[in-house]
């Protein structure tokens, strides 16, 4: 007999609510909730197959430990023994650095990965810290740290609201949007074109979105902050600039004004592909607008200007006086969110606070950039301790990250490797040890982190649908003994964790003046949290906590996990609206216009102008069916237009003698890879694209459906020497490459 469970969608960052259809513990059957506060019954394909990316036979369902060279089914116990014996002499023997924790994508799609990372991080002490983060965002993160002087304090468009929307290398009809959760995000450019509305995207390829838009301009790949700075220019140059309400908390507008001075539309047209009259009807569009936004995504960070590229798109929303005002960008403000303190100067953001051993790359939000992480393992320094252990959770830098045959190799000399992912995957399979979590219907969801990006303040949660099956282990109790067996507690009862940070927590919010339990007895309040477990009762903590929480009684209506259960389709938290001067955490209490670091990478940006691209570039793609290399073993997310093909302009193509279907070998400087072309129209000149997260042609893995048609891995065109200095971002764009008709190379 079916029956129905809510739920919310893990597979990207638009968090729609499913109603799953349930036939006795497995799901056959996912549609959108039409009931839920936030998506209101919108799905993709993604969400719509979730009982199949659920059930993948492939998924592992025990523990995995290396005996005698090979991956062994093994106890839970058993696991977690060999954890605690593979990591703790590694420390012993050569400091915590020598420990490399590599953090990806999927942790911010479920509680466990938000939950319990930062306390492995803590627990370890370890520098050597990578994550997903410096292949797609970590400019963004730095050039709010920079901004605001809060690393995640982002900004997202107002897209209900808006007038007038400028998106530059973002996809969202394909990628459902990223910094900037929205479900429906095509319904909602739809409704902004139909309220009057303008939409423009400026992007190398005629995406899904641009075809959706009122005008599309085809820019050379890589110069993205060249065309965002001489639209600054404009605004300055022709008095147009006009902050508003936002003036008295600004600082930095004349230097702003001096360091912009070179970036003409005339200088930097010939660069960007673009012409100067264009790039001044842009400018002169946002300022005429009643209402703007502009909103950039991947394309612009993973290029080699991405912070800078991250930092000038803030710029000119807050020239036309459109951050922090309806209809232009705001700060969400979620429910999980700290109690906000009081506005005022906060201790600011601070970038290489340490460097990596071999090429001294600068930390960004303590992090080092995930493109140094074979070296830091594969090469000896005066300088420390190569990296002999690694802890990977929910990652696959193998595929993701650049020369990941290098990255290969690396993995494989380790002293030890403990994997936290439900698939023996390319990087997996190196483990001695890997610890699978259970399918997504078995477990509970809260979204911390797309919460606070999230276009509309509201919250939801849904515990699991299913019950866990025998012989898994729940996600938060995974996390929980692999922070104890790596921190030296093996053994000791994994519910301590959480146990800790509620103390924790507790013990300081009653120091604090600007809390609601300022002055209140920990103990008390600690007996007073609801929840089936720790991570409920963290959730419970965080929500009475928080900026709409009941603070333990002293708000008598507001949130409680309690109260959240009782709303099983979520609450509906209201518009965002204005938060400044409260988010400011730079040392001056204001918007910081040109900090430091920006300042001095402009130079950089100016050489750029008079750079021409010779020969072919690359860009990436994905494609709605797709999220990075996670679901390629779902066979009805494969196929059809979702191919790892090489596209082409037609003009191209012929020059080069290439025909549609057939192979091509692509060379770039980290290796070459064959693929079958596709000849398109869709794609500038002088332009090619590669789609990201395939390669599944590695022995040792067991993803059987992604095996079938593995496609190759375009990150092997890379040899990790191009970085954005600021954030350490990979540069995954605009790189220059070589094509071969294969059999004539």
């Amino acid at each position: 007999m079916s029956r129905t469970a809510l739920r919310i969608c893990p597979l990207c960052e638009a968090t729609c609510g499913l109603t799953l259809t349930v036939e006795g513990t497995r799901v056959t059957g996912a549609r959108g909730d039409r009931d839920d506060v936030f998506s209101k019954g919108f799905i993709c394909p993604k969400g719509a197959s979730f009982g199949a990316a659920d059930s993948d036979p492939d998924r592992l369902r025990t523990p995995l430990v290396r005996r005698d060279g090979e991956l062994r089914e093994a106890t839970w116990e058993e696991a977690f023994d060999a954890v605690a014996a593979g990591l703790r002499p590694v420390v012993e023997r050569h400091g915590p650095h020598a420990v490399g924790v590599v953090l990806g994508n999927p942790n911010v799609h479920t509680m466990a990965g938000a939950l319990y990372p930062p306390l492995l991080l803590a627990g370890l002490r370890t520098r050597s810290v990578f994550t997903a983060s410096t292949l797609d965002q970590m400019p963004k993160h730095v050039s709010s740290g920079l901004l605001y002087g809060d690393a995640g304090a982002i900004p997202v468009p107002d897209l209900d609201r808006t007038d007038h929307l400028l998106l530059i290398g973002a996809n969202p009809l394909e990628s459902n949007g990223s910094l900037c959760t929205a479900p429906d995000f095509p319904g909602r450019l739809k409704a902004l074109r139909a309220r009057g509305g303008t939409l423009t995207v400026i992007d190398p390829r005629r995406t899904r979105t641009a075809r959706l838009a009122d005008r599309h301009i085809a820019i050379r790949p890589g110069t993205d902050a060249l065309l965002l700075a001489a639209m600054a220019h404009v605004l300055l140059e022709e008095d147009l600039a006009d902050l508003g309400d936002l003036a008295p908390h600004v600082q930095g507008l004349g230097e702003l004004a001096a360091a912009l001075r070179d970036f003409t539309p005339e200088a930097a047209a010939g660069a960007c592909g673009v012409q100067a009259d264009t790039v001044r009807d842009l400018a002169r569009g946002l300022a005429a607008a009643p209402t703007a936004a502009v909103y950039a995504r991947i394309g612009t960070c993973t290029v080699p200007h991405g912070t800078l590229a991250s930092w000038l798109v803030d710029v000119l929303n807050i020239l036309t006086g459109n951050l922090d005002r309806p209809g232009g960008a705001l700060f969400p403000l979620s429910a999980t969110d700290r109690t906000p303190r009081p506005a005022g100067p906060g201790r600011g953001f601070a970038l290489g606070r340490w460097h990596s051993r071999v090429r001294r790359h600068p930390e960004a939000k303590g992090e080092l950039p995930i493109a140094a992480l074979a070296e830091e393992i594969d090469t000896a320094t005066d300088e420390g301790s190569p990296v002999r252990a690694v802890v990977v959770v929910a990652a696959n830098p193998v595929l993701s990250a650049p020369d990941g045959d290098r990255l290969d190799k690396a993995l494989g000399s380790l002293d030890f490797m403990v994997s936290v992912d439900p698939y023996l995957n390319e990087t997996s399979r190196h483990a001695h040890v890997v610890l699978p979590p259970p399918p997504p219907s078995q477990a509970a969801h809260f979204d911390f982190a797309f919460n606070s990006l999230a276009v509309r303040n509201q919250v939801r949660y849904t515990r699991a649908a299913v019950p866990p099956e025998p012989g898994r282990m729940a996600e938060a109790e995974i996390h929980a003994r692999l922070i104890l067996a790596a921190t030296g507690l093996h053994g000791a009862d994994p519910e301590t964790v959480d146990a800790m940070v509620v103390e924790q927590t507790l013990g300081k919010a009653v120091t604090e003046a600007h809390s609601p339990v300022h002055g209140r007895d920990p103990h008390e309040l600690a007996a007073r949290l609801c929840g089936e477990n720790g991570p409920e009762r963290r959730l419970d903590l965080m929500l009475r906590l928080g900026p709409y929480g009941d603070g333990f009684g002293a708000r008598p209506d507001g949130l409680t996990l309690e109260r959240l259960l009782a709303h099983p389709h979520g609450i509906d938290l209201g518009p965002l609206g204005p938060r400044l001067p409260q988010p400011l955490k730079t040392r001056s209490g204001k918007v910081e216009l040109l900090p430091g670091p920006i300042a001095d990478d402009l130079p950089r940006l100016r050489r750029a102008l008079g750079e021409r691209a010779a020969g072919l570039v690359l860009v990436g793609r994905r494609h709605l069916r797709s999220n990075n290399s996670w679901l390629h073993n779902v066979p009805a997310l494969t196929g059809g237009s979702n191919r790892c093909t090489l596209h082409i302009h037609p003009e191209d193509a012929e020059r080069l003698g290439l025909a549609d279907g057939a192979p091509v070998r692509v060379r770039g400087a980290g290796g070459a890879v064959t693929a079958p072309v596709e000849i398109t129209d869709a794609i500038l000149r002088g332009v090619v694209s590669l789609p990201h997260g395939w390669g599944h042609d590695r022995p040792g893995t067991r993803t059987s459906h992604a095996a079938l048609d593995p496609g190759v891995n375009v990150n092997q065109l890379l040899d990790g020497s191009l970085l954005d200095p600021l954030s350490g971002n990979a540069v995954l764009n605009g790189i220059p490459v070589e094509l071969t008709p294969v059999g004539t190379d």
